[in-house]
């Protein structure tokens, strides 16, 4: 046997190659599989919209109004309204139109308000229990 024959000799490169890329597919295959038996296929986070509010303050009659300025619609039974004091003053949601969101230029949201507590509205992921604020905003002091 000549060592020029053993250096170009191809007869075993092909079916090492083969077994290279099958031993991968079975991998690929049962990561994939492994995923869905362990439910890691539906534990995806849903993100919240992004949007911008912005908030009106009438300080005479500590009346508040929240409308939706740019960003993605907002769907009205996905949102709330948080508010830190609760002495009798509340504020609440508007209708949401037609089709029941929020797009640019519609009123959120109005009411009246304690000096100086903090509003927001919140968005609650339908299909979980998380939620994130979508806005937030410290009312003036009198």
């Amino acid at each position: 046997m000549d060592i020029k024959e053993i250096f170009t000799d191809d007869s075993a490169v092909s079916p090492v190659i083969g077994v290279i890329l099958m031993v991968a597919i079975t991998v690929i295959l049962a990561a994939v599989i492994g995923s869905f038996v362990l439910n890691l296929g539906n534990n995806v986070q849903q993100t919240s919209p992004q949007a911008t509010i912005d908030w009106e303050y009438n300080q005479s009659g500590t009346v508040v109004n929240a409308t939706h300025n740019t960003g993605e619609a907002l769907d009205n039974s996905t949102l709330g309204i948080s508010e830190t004091n609760t002495s009798g003053h509340t504020i609440s949601l508007v209708g949401g139109g037609s089709d029941s969101t929020y797009t640019a230029g519609e009123e959120i949201a109005n009411g009246t308000y304690d000096p100086g507590e903090t509003l927001r509205i919140v968005w609650n992921a339908p299909d979980s229990g998380n939620s994130a604020i979508i806005s937030e905003s410290q009312a003036p002091s009198s």
